[in-house]
This record gives structure tokens, C-alpha cells and sequence, in this order.
């Protein structure tokens, strides 16, 4: 029989082998959960930008038309003469749901039709009272109105429109011609000259005709809107005036929507601006080519122009191919000038037609070559130039929702394609560079991105906001950094360990107080005191050091006797007494400084001095986001520095160093790769922070560093704005980007922080 000491071996030996084999188990759980773990945030972060990519990905696609259907629209027979067989094609429009189309012909007719197969839905012809179409003009496309010149001097004005109705609840669009001054025509040329060159604009103030007669007299004519109180009929009251002659033959009238601005352009490749705001007192203001030296000597020659939406931008197109964009920009008179703007893709054949889009500052080409091109103002995109034709584009015409397009060729056939073009506003040069937006004296950054006007140009330069995200960041860490930093090496250096038992907790409880609550005091208490006590805080700055410093020399000077009955690392608590007595005494002495030296505001004196001051400001948020990010800063590094090895710092002391000596060449050099990390991860935060942000900023996306003014940054206009953007549009997706920028803007940050800190960790690992 075995003894009981052997059996006791061979029990203990089995103990130790389950211990053994157990505490493999957990050896091997452990490392399958850190690597699920470690796996786990690697695909969750590939997921996350895989997502944000998806989301913003629509913004790279070009436009695309889909295959064409071709069509006539020819009147019956019984409607027009031989002759009439191939009459031009004055103007093509669509109604905003594709059900309807209208073209007007050169005979006078004017034909609905289905744009998607040509079915013809109606047509009428024009009453010129036996006169012929000699000029044709249209406003903008929104307002549906177009007015026909007559070899007589009279003119037609005519507006197509459409009646939705729902019949057994199916919506049914019927075209209509509206005549708002009456189907016969009006005179505009008393003396009965014929009119080459006619143009219409209908607005607040009515409607307004300018035409130009053969004999080169320019005319206008004002129908004064007035709404009757009794009969809540509009009534017009007609007024007529001579403008001023143009320096050479007129190609082309353009009036805005306001009425008070005409653009002629002259068969001398010209373009005149005229103030029409007083029809008897027009003046010629600016003269300008449109094409440059080279053009010129080439023989080239304007072909086209059209306005965009808003009628403030020109669209010139040239025989050449060429495009650029005009625009009235107002100078140090208030006096607007002819400025050229932009240029986009050529076309390889003369342009024949321009058409703008209904509700962007996109516009549709044709040229003699066939090729349609799809271009968009603010951008400078060219989306798309096709050729679809052999022979040139006569007309073209894009529906009110962007999903179609309308053109015609020499012949009178119609083709009808649908158009796919949803995000034209993005682009390289609108979001990263500065763009000379319309009503602008200047290109510019701008973030902008919604107005009360249907006419409005969308504003989405990215730089503003970036500019604001790292100015936040910066004055956040400016004010952050050397507190945690220093901070953290007195507590975990040379504070006694009773006070770093409560100081520690205390700062890293501070980290779970919610950002909305430090933004809501900054924005709501903070940010008004500082306003009125701006010499306090410039005295703070400059006294607090200074009066710490002068309590440590006259600490210095007491009797050892005195000094020795304050334990070691306790120091700092005679600190606090003096820090609240001298920032007490800053608040309490600003008043009567600003009287003495301010005339009573330091804020009007700043103002005086051409400096801005807002009073939701970086200053507030650096502060305010300052204190978000001590605690995270100070709690890594405080731990770092406290981990350092003693037996380092005791052997640098022995050596005769003295505790600062051993902190900067022992202490700081081990301790850096963890004091690095913390700060880039406390700039991480400064950098991601919202509600901060959002409620201390005004949030104004302004390009500047200057401390006394506000700024908007990524992560505050994507919580702003996300909420009212429509799913799916250019906006929408755009601030995905501005998700997508921070997003990879913070993983590169956080890649290189971590490649010098194992860097850092290497080369002091051996001491």
C-alpha cells in the first residue's frame, strides 16, 4: 500500500496540473476575447467608413442620359401650308411632371405634346394680326412667359401654363395659352419698325418689354401690376420709354427678374449694362468684351447667352465652343460692373442653344456639332458632353425636376432623353477652393447652405468649417495642454500622496461631467461675463503667473524653521488662497479699468480699433473645451509620470540632481510616449467635440484664427444641419463627407500620434 505521503504527492501533482491546465484556458479565453475584441474594432471602424464612403460616393457620379426617343410634332395638315412644313423652333418647355411640352413654332403655332413619345395634346396658333414673327423672346424659365416680335413693331405676349387636376383620382395636366394683356397684339413701335431683338421679364413690379426695331431704336415697355381692391382683379397700367442706342447692332436682350437690369449684347461681341430701374432715365453704366484678344483675332463670334436661375449670371457661348460665365459685380461706387467669372469644357462645335435649369445653377448646351453638354455654374462642373446628333442641336430644353431633356434638331424632329444629374453642386473647386459665388465681389470660402429664395446659389466650401475645427482644437489645447501636462508631473511627482489621493479622483470625475452642461454655462454665464470683464481676463493671464511666481521667491525667504513645518508636497495649497485672491481682484478692478483706459468698453474699443469681437468667441470655447479636455490629458499623463520606475529617479538623485533636473532629463524623457498619447488623444477629443461647440461658438463659419470671433466646425455643422437636409440630396450627402473628412482626419492624427509614441517608447526604453 502506497503511503500516505505519496498519495499526498500525487494529489498535489493532479492540484497543480488542473491549475495548470485551468489557467491555460484562461490564458487562451483572454486572448481570444482581446484579438475578437482588438478584430472587433478594426471592422467596426472598416464599417464605418465603408458606410460614410457609400454615402458620399453619389457625389462623384457624373450625369448620364438614357436612350433616345425620337418624334415629330407637326401640326395637322389642315393647321399649315406648304411652306410651313419646317418651321424653326422658337422655344421648347417642360411641365414639372414630364405629362407636357410645349414648342413654339415660327408660323405662329404653339404645340403640347407628351414629351416621352410626341403624342400631341394640342395646339394653337398665335394671332399676329397678319404680321409676321420677326423676334422671339422668353423670360425666365420658371415664370412660363414668352413675348413674340412682329415685322409691324407690335408684339404678343403669351404664357404657357398647365392645370393639374386629379379625375378619379389620377392626375391629369391640361396645357392652356394665357394672353395677359390680350390675344390681339400690342404696340411697342409706334412707328410700326420692324422688331429684331425682343425681351420679356415678369416680376414684383410686373411685367417689362424691351425690343429693338430694324432702324437700331431701343424701346421698353413697363405693364405696372395693380391688384383692385373691389373686383380682386390685376389690372396693368402701361408705360413706355427709349433707351439709349447701343454702340453696334444687338444680338441679344437680356432683363433680369428685377427689372431693372439690361444686358445687351452686339454683334461686336459686346455687352452693355443698362439701369432700367427708371425707364426715362436709363443710362448706360459698363461696357465689356466677351471674348479675348485671341478670340477675337480668330474671327470668333458669340453664338449664344442665356441667363441662369436668378438671372444674375450670363451664360456666353462662343462660335468656337467655348463657354464662360459673366456677372455683374458691384464696385467701390455701388456701381455694378461686367466681370467674367468662370470658364467650363469646351464643345467641339459652335454653340447654338443655352437653356438654364428651373431650380439650380446648372444649364443645358447644344452645338452645331450635335453634342449636348450638361454643365453647372457654381461648381464649374462639366457633367457630361454627348454627342446625340449628326447634325447641330436647333433647340434643347431640360425638365423643371432635372430628369429630362428636351431637344431638336434642324429638321423639326424632336428627341426626348431622361436625364440623371442629382449632385452637379459638388465638386473639387466648390468645396476646397475659393469660388466667386454670384452677388460676391470676391471669390471666396463660403459655407452657406440654405436661403428663404428659390433662386439661391448653395454655399458648401468644406474649408470654413475646417478652418473652425482646428481653430477650436487649437485654443482648447492652448489652454488645456500646459495645465494637464504640468499639472500631471506636480501630482504625480512631487505632490504628497494624501493630496494626489483626492486630487486625482476629483479632475477625473470632472471628464463624466456632460459637455452639454459646460456649453450651456460657457454660452448662457460665461460668455457674458467675459464681455464685460475683458480687462479681467487679459489681468488674469498676465498677473496669475506672476503673483504665483512672486509667492514661491517669497516663500523662498522665510526661515527654514517656518518653511519646514509644511510637510513636503503640500506646497500648493498656499497656492490656492493666492489664485483666488488675485482673480477676485482682477474681476473686482476691470470696471474701473475700462473707465481709465477703454472711455467705459474695452469691447467698443476693440470695435474702434477695427477689431471684431463676438461674444460667443474661440476665447469662451478654448476655456470652456479646455475644461473637457483637462481630464483626459491630465489622467493618462499623470499616470505615466507616477509608473515611471523609481529606482530611475532615486539613482538620478543620488547622483546629486536635483528633483527638476531628474524630471526633465529622467522623468520626461521615460514618461513621453504616454504624455504624447494623452495629448493627442485630448486634441482627438478638442477635435470631435459638439455640443461644446454648438452652444459657446454662434457658430459663424468664418476663415479666420482671430480669438475674439466664433467659428463652426465639422462635427457642430453636421448636428446643426443633418436634421433639416433632405435624405438623399447634395446636401445631405455633403455633410456625410464633412463625417468622412473628420473621420479621416482624426485616424491619420491618431496614426502618427501612435507611430512617434512607439517610436518615443523605443528609444527610452532603456533607461
Amino acid at each position: 500500500m502506497p503511503s500516505s505521503s505519496t498519495v499526498s504527492q500525487t494529489q498535489s501533482e493532479a492540484a497543480r496540473l488542473r491549475h495548470r491546465k485551468l489557467r491555460g484556458l484562461r490564458d487562451i479565453g483572454t486572448r481570444v476575447m482581446v484579438s475578437t475584441a482588438g478584430y472587433g474594432v478594426v471592422i467596426s471602424l472598416t464599417l464605418i467608413f465603408v458606410f460614410l464612403f457609400i454615402e458620399v460616393a453619389p457625389l462623384l457620379r457624373s450625369a448620364s442620359i438614357g436612350d433616345p426617343v425620337s418624334y415629330t410634332t407637326s401640326a395637322p395638315s389642315a393647321m399649315q401650308s406648304s411652306e410651313e412644313s419646317k418651321p424653326e423652333t422658337l422655344y421648347l418647355a417642360k411641365e414639372r411632371y414630364q405629362e407636357a411640352a410645349v414648342r413654339f413654332l415660327s408660323n405662329g403655332q404653339v404645340v403640347f405634346f407628351e414629351p416621352t413619345d410626341g403624342e400631341i395634346l394640342s395646339v394653337d396658333r398665335i394671332d399676329t394680326g397678319g404680321a409676321t414673327i420677326t423676334a422671339f423672346g422668353h423670360g425666365e424659365p420658371r415664370t412660363e412667359m414668352a413675348v413674340l416680335g412682329l415685322s409691324d413693331g407690335r408684339m404678343v405676349i403669351v404664357k404657357h401654363q398647365y392645370e393639374i387636376t386629379y379625375p378619379d383620382d389620377v392626375r391629369k395636366v391640361n396645357p392652356d395659352l394665357e394672353f395677359p394683356m390680350g390675344a390681339s397684339p400690342q404696340v411697342l413701335d409706334p412707328q410700326g419698325e420692324a422688331l429684331t431683338q425682343i425681351a420679356i421679364q415678369e416680376g414684383e413690379r410686373g411685367i417689362t418689354i424691351v425690343g429693338v426695331t430694324a432702324d437700331g431704336r431701343m424701346l421698353l415697355k413697363r405693364y405696372t401690376a395693380r391688384r383692385s381692391f373691389l373686383t380682386g382683379e390685376t389690372e396693368y397700367r402701361a408705360s413706355e420709354a427709349q433707351l439709349p442706342p447701343p454702340p453696334a447692332t444687338v444680338r441679344s436682350l437680356l432683363l433680369d427678374i428685377t427689372q431693372e437690369n439690361l444686358l445687351v449684347v452686339d454683334e461686336a461681341n459686346g455687352m452693355h449694362y443698362y439701369d432700367v430701374s427708371n425707364p426715362s432715365q436709363s443710362v448706360l453704366l459698363d461696357s465689356a468684351p466677351l471674348l479675348s484678344a485671341a478670340q477675337q483675332r480668330a474671327g470668333v463670334d458669340v453664338t449664344a447667352v442665356s441667363y441662369l436661375l436668378g438671372t444674375v449670371s450670363v451664360i456666353v457661348g462662343g462660335s468656337d465652343g467655348t463657354l464662360s460665365q459673366y456677372m455683374l459685380v458691384r464696385d467701390e461706387n455701388n456701381i455694378g460692373r461686367i466681370e467674367y467669372i468662370r470658364s467650363f469644357e469646351s464643345h467641339p462645335g459652335a454653340i447654338t442653344t443655352i437653356f438654364p435649369e428651373f431650380s439650380r445653377k446648372g444649364f443645358l448646351v447644344g452645338d452645331a456639332t450635335g453634342h449636348l453638354g450638361v454643365h453647372f455654374g457654381t461648381s464649374t462642373n462639366t457633367l457630361l458632353i454627348e454627342s446625340v446628333l449628326d447634325g447641330p442641336i436647333e433647340r434643347v430644353a431640360v425638365a423643371p425636376r432635372n430628369d429630362g431633356v428636351l431637344y431638336t434638331d434642324s429638321d423639326g424632329v424632336v428627341y426626348y432623353r431622361t436625364l440623371e444629374n442629382n449632385h452637379p453642386e459638388s465638386s473639387i473647386q466648390s468645396l476646397w477652393r475659393k469660388v466667386w459665388y454670384e452677388g460676391r465681389s470676391a471669390p471666396d470660402y463660403v459655407w452657406q447652405s440654405s436661403s428663404a429664395t428659390d433662386e439661391f446659389e448653395p454655399k458648401f466650401s468644406l474649408m470654413p468649417l475646417t478652418v473652425g475645427t482646428l481653430k477650436a482644437a487649437f485654443y482648447a489645447m492652448l489652454f488645456a495642454m500646459p495645465l494637464a501636462v504640468f499639472g500631471a508631473i506636480y501630482t504625480a511627482y512631487f505632490m504628497h500622496p494624501t493630496i494626489r489621493g483626492w486630487v486625482k479622483p476629483v479632475i477625473e470625475v470632472m471628464e463624466a461631467l456632460p459637455t452639454v452642461i459646460l456649453g450651456f454655462l460657457a454660452g448662457l454665464w460665461f460668455a457674458p461675463f467675459v464681455e464685460s470683464h475683458l480687462p479681467a481676463m487679459f489681468s488674469i493671464v498676465v498677473l496669475l503667473p506672476l503673483v504665483m511666481l512672486l509667492t514661491a521667491f517669497g516663500w523662498k525667504l522665510l526661515p527654514a524653521g517656518l518653511r519646514h513645518r509644511v510637510p513636503p508636497g503640500w506646497e500648493a495649497v498656499i497656492l490656492v488662497p493666492v489664485i483666488i485672491a488675485t482673480v477676485w481682484a482682477s474681476v473686482s478692478v476691470s470696471p474701473s479699468v475700462e473707465v481709465a483706459f477703454f472711455n467705459g468698453s474695452m469691447r467698443q474699443w476693440f470695435t474702434d480699433v477695427g477689431v471684431t469681437y463676438d461674444q460667443r468667441n474661440a476665447m469662451v470655447v478654448g476655456i470652456a473645451m479646455g475644461f473637457a479636455v483637462i481630464p483626459t490629458i491630465f489622467s493618462i499623463a499623470e499616470d505615466a509620470v507616477f509608473n515611471v520606475p523609481k529606482h530611475l529617479t532615486q539613482g538620478s538623485l543620488a547622483l546629486g540632481a536635483t528633483p527638476w533636473q531628474t524630471v526633465l532629463g529622467v522623468v520626461l524623457l521615460t514618461a513621453s510616449p504616454g504624455i504624447f498619447s494623452a495629448v493627442m488623444i485630448g486634441f482627438g477629443r478638442a477635435v470631435g467635440e459638439t455640443m461644446i461647440v454648438l452652444m459657446a461658438t454662434g457658430n459663424s463659419p468664418v476663415m479666420n484664427f482671430n480669438i475674439f470671433e466664433g467659428m463652426r466646425t465639422l462635427s457642430a455643422n453636421i448636428a446643426v444641419e443633418m436634421p433639416e437636409a433632405a435624405v438623399g440630396g447634395t446636401h445631405y450627402r455633403i455633410l456625410f463627407l464633412a463625417a468622412l473628412v473628420l473621420f479621416g482626419f482624426t485616424f491619420i492624427l491618431n496614426t502618427i500620434a501612435e507611430v512617434v509614441r512607439q517610436r518615443l517608447r523605443t528609444r527610452y526604453s532603456s533607461l
